[in-house]
Order: structure tokens, then C-alpha cells, then sequence
């Protein structure tokens, strides 16, 4: 099985060719560009050095948010343009679960942070369990306040991973009662590489899209929404 996987969700771009149980490529930049800029050029550029034939990919696995707006819709056209151009399925990966599949086998909660600014992060509560990936809590938008009050309410051991635990580690420390680490830093962002492996196993359950149905998962209105909204109810 091969699948091609993409995230530009955050501030990573990101891009992978998996080919059943191994990574062939994997291309990961976190730097000052915008993704409109380096994910295609990413692309290619694994593609020419492994002279990897893009239509013998079984499906095309995307992050599907939540994350930035910007980056999100960018790297839904790069999937959704690769699926039409290639006749090719998308798999849908939820970008929070993406990232906590990085920590394979790690024991206790792992709790990825992508910040949401406004004080609020996108996470999502997950374990391994026996060897298993389990969703605790699905992702979601909410403060940083909740979250640690939810973590204290469980009271185990924790892991901590993406761009929101800088942001808020100041935070983390203060308000957490329970034992936390971090990542470290070749597994504490995104990459295509989890995503791929976690596409893998939404295809084999049969968890694909068509290019014209994929759709990210934005889990809160754009700025743009969130301020129309307010000149709305201030007029009302």
C-alpha cells in the first residue's frame, strides 16, 4: 500500500510517501514561508529524489483540521487537486490525532496543544493501550483553563506535544497537579510520516473521501466570522 500524506495545519508544512510498514520520504520544514509557498515545491522534490511515481498511490491522506485557517485550506486544494488529478481517494485525519499518534507506545494521557490564540488551544485527549490508538476525547477548541481542570480531574500522568506548549507552558506549570513531560523535539509537531501511518489505517477500515467531499474541520468560526458576528450584535 502506498499513501502520500500532507499537513499544513500549523506553522509545520509537511510531506510524506509511505509505502506499507516504511517512511520513503518525508520532507518537514518549520520556518518563516507561507505553505502556499513550500508544500507543492516539497513535494516535488521528494518525488525527484526518490523518482516516486505519484499515480501509484492507493489514497492521498490530508490533516483535515483543526488549525489555521490559511494553512488548512491550503492543504485541502493541494489534496483535493492531487485527488482529481490522480483519480485518487482522500482520507481525512483529524490534525489533533495526527499528532498524538507521533507518541506511539507512550504510556499514560498524551495531550496535544496547537494554539488557537484568544488563550484556547485545539487538543484532544488520547492513550495507547496495548498497542492500541484510543481517543479518550475527540478534538476540540477549548481554553487552556478547562484543560487543565479536566487534566486534574484525571489525575495521570501526562504528555504534552505542539506549538501551544511553549505558548501556554507557563500556564501548564502553575495550574497542573498531576506528573507532565514534554515531547521532544523530533516528535512534538507535526509530520506527514503520522498522518500517513495513521491513513493506513483509516484505508484499511475504509475511511476514504472523494476529492469533491473533503471538507476541513475548522472547529470554530475564522476571525473574520467571529468579528462579523460581534458588529451584528452590537447593531441588534
Amino acid at each position: 500500500m502506498r499513501i502520500l500524506a500532507l499537513d499544513s495545519s500549523g506553522l509545520v508544512a509537511t510531506v510524506a510517501i509511505l509505502e506499507d510498514e516504511r517512511t520513503v520520504a518525508e520532507y518537514t520544514v518549520n520556518y518563516k514561508k507561507t505553505h502556499s509557498q513550500t508544500l507543492l515545491p516539497m513535494l516535488d522534490e521528494i518525488v525527484r529524489m526518490t523518482e516516486f511515481d505519484l499515480s501509484t498511490v492507493d489514497a492521498i491522506a490530508v490533516a483535515g483540521g483543526p488549525g489555521s485557517f490559511t494553512g488548512l485550506r491550503i492543504g485541502a486544494a493541494t489534496a483535493k487537486g492531487l485527488g482529481l488529478a490522480l483519480q485518487k481517494p482522500l482520507i481525512h485525519i483529524p490534525t489533533v490525532d495526527a499528532l498524538a499518534y507521533n507518541l506511539y507506545g507512550n504510556e499514560g494521557l498524551i495531550c496535544p496543544m496547537m494554539d488557537a490564540r484568544r488563550n484556547q488551544v485545539y487538543t484532544g485527549l488520547y492513550r495507547f493501550e496495548k498497542g492500541e490508538f484510543t481517543v479518550v476525547e475527540k478534538q476540540m477548541a477549548i481554553s487552556v483553563e478547562e484543560l487543565i481542570q479536566k487534566l486534574n480531574q484525571y489525575g495521570e500522568t501526562v504528555t504534552f506535544l505542539g506549538d501551544g506548549v511553549p505558548v501556554y507552558q507557563e500556564q501548564l506549570e502553575k495550574g497542573l497537579t498531576t506528573e507532565h513531560f514534554v515531547a521532544p523535539a523530533h516528535l512534538n509537531r507535526q509530520r506527514a510520516a503520522g498522518v500517513g501511518a495513521l491513513g493506513m489505517k483509516y484505508f484499511m477500515d475504509g475511511k476514504t473521501e472523494t476529492a469533491m467531499e473533503h471538507c476541513p474541520d475548522y472547529l470554530r468560526l475564522s476571525q473574520a466570522e467571529r468579528e462579523r458576528a460581534e458588529r451584528n450584535e452590537n447593531h441588534s
